[in-house]
């Protein structure tokens, strides 16, 4: 059984998580999450390795070896920034907060490491990336909030989190239209009670 099934963590408010971060920065050391590392960067040097192969093959490798170094290390950190607002509420305010600040930083920081490496498609791969960035930000957060890719004392194996990934991907593109099938079964409520109540008062 894995430790998360056994350990419930109180909730915590998005203030209180982004004051957590900002008084305790050290932990996102000590949290730097090496699943988020592992995976980010294989996903990203193939997305700059893509974009750049029209520059030619060296120039293809080189952004590709730039950006996995950058995203073998940023990413950790930005995977224990995710894990700090796992059990954060409300959980929009969460999600938007992750989405804000990930990009952010991410992307200022890639697009000089490149141009200071002289990568020749810079516009196009930070692009993906950007959006990239917002869609895994947004997924790490909904995987985390399930006990997937954490690290420390809930942690399950990466071999775990990998066989549980397939069904997280399933439900989080599920979110939006179970959310709105939600929306219109409890308009359609409203509609049937003030339908009931508008006869209750002809009779």
């Amino acid at each position: 059984m894995r430790q998360s099934d056994n350990i419930t963590l109180p909730t915590v408010s998005v203030a209180a998580a982004l004051a957590d971060l900002f008084f305790n920065p050290r932990r996102l050391l000590l949290r730097w999450n090496w699943k988020t590392a592992s995976l980010s960067a294989c996903a990203r040097g193939t997305i700059f390795f893509i974009a750049n192969l029209g520059a030619g093959l060296g120039a293809a490798i080189g952004a590709m070896g730039v950006e996995a170094a950058l995203f073998a290390t940023l990413a950790g950190f930005y995977g224990a920034l995710v894990q700090t607002f796992r059990h954060a509420q409300p959980a929009w305010a969460a999600t938007m907060t992750v989405m804000i600040l990930i990009p952010a930083f991410n992307h200022t920081l890639e697009y000089f490491m490149h141009y200071a490496s002289g990568a020749k498609r810079i516009a196009a791969g930070v692009a993906v990336s950007i959006s990239l960035s917002v869609l895994s930000a947004v997924f790490n957060l909904f995987a985390m909030r399930r006990g997937v890719l954490i690290v420390g004392d809930e942690r399950a194996s990466l071999i775990d989190d990998l066989r549980r990934m397939p069904r997280l991907v399933f439900d989080f593109f599920m979110t939006i239209p179970r959310a709105l099938r939600t929306v219109r079964i409890c308009h359609r409520a409203t509609e049937t009670l003030r339908r009931w109540r508008g006869k209750e008062r002809l009779s």
